[in-house]
This record gives C-alpha cells, sequence and structure tokens, in this order.
C-alpha cells in the first residue's frame, strides 16, 4: 500500500505541481507583453489561460501533500527533521501561491483588460515574477529534501 500512495504522491506532484510552476513562471512575461502595448487580445487571453491553470492546478496540488502524509505515516518517516522542514516549506510554498501570486495574477489580469486604461500597472510583473520565483525555489527545495532525505537510511 505504501507503494501505491508513493506512487500516487510522486505523480500528483508532477501532474499538479509542475503546471504551477510553468504557468506562474510564464505569467510575468505575458503580462509584460499585455502592458507594453503588444495586441492586447492575444495576451489578454494568454493571461486569462496562465491564470486558470494556475487557480485550478492549486486546488488538484491540494493531493500532493495528502498522499505525502500518508505515505510517510506508512513509512513511519512523520517524526523524522527532513519531512517536518519539508511539510514545513509545502505550507509556506502554498501560502506563497494562495496568498501572494495568485491575488497578484487576478489584480494584474484585471487592469490589462481594461486597455483603454494606459496608466503605470499597480502590479509589477517584475514583483510578481519574484514570487512566483520564490515558489518555484520552495518546491525545488522540497523536492530535493524528498530525493536526498538527510538521516536517510537508504543510502541515498
Amino acid at each position: 500500500m505504501t507503494k501505491l500512495l508513493l506512487s500516487v504522491h510522486v505523480l500528483a506532484a508532477i501532474v499538479a505541481v509542475g503546471p504551477v510552476t510553468v504557468a506562474a513562471s510564464m505569467f510575468p512575461a505575458t503580462l509584460r507583453r499585455a502592458l507594453g502595448g503588444s495586441p492586447a487580445g492575444d495576451a489578454l487571453v494568454a493571461l486569462r489561460t496562465l491564470h486558470r491553470i494556475c487557480c485550478v492546478y492549486a486546488y488538484v496540488g491540494v493531493a500532493v501533500p495528502v498522499f505525502g502524509f500518508a505515505t510517510a505515516r506508512g513509512l513511519g518517516v512523520l517524526g523524522d527533521t527532513w519531512l517536518s522542514v519539508s511539510m514545513l516549506l509545502t505550507a509556506v510554498a502554498a501560502g506563497v501561491l494562495g496568498l501572494l501570486v495568485l491575488p497578484a495574477q487576478g489584480r494584474a489580469l484585471e487592469e490589462a483588460a481594461q486597455a483603454t486604461v494606459r496608466s503605470p500597472a499597480s502590479v509589477a510583473p517584475a514583483r510578481l515574477a519574484m514570487l512566483t520565483g520564490v515558489f518555484n525555489l520552495l518546491w525545488a527545495t522540497v523536492t530535493v529534501l524528498m530525493i536526498v532525505r538527510p538521516g536517510s537510511t537508504t543510502g541515498a
């Protein structure tokens, strides 16, 4: 059963977190094009699509820690420090995405949709890119911890 849980956990991470990291990383550059006067219709459609991908897969991504917790319980590693750090970083990554990145994307999308108003954007693409980079770095750190597992007896 543990192998099944681990398989679902890893597949959920690949299928859910992967699209969010890619779409969220593409959003700031697309926003720059939309705010910079590029054909607003094309950029706006792309922004809507990227934001939708981020929102939908953020919800799907809840399966990652759920199956991760079940796997850890099955393996008997719930008390291990590397797992506690991973769970903390996962929670921080979820907070960055849910409380900072997605709302900023939503505000930016609203601003980009108002094509007639060409005032300076309140959502700076550079700040959004930085927040997305923090989110991606947190997930990369969790991935490394899951592979290396400091103190593991498996020899990895």
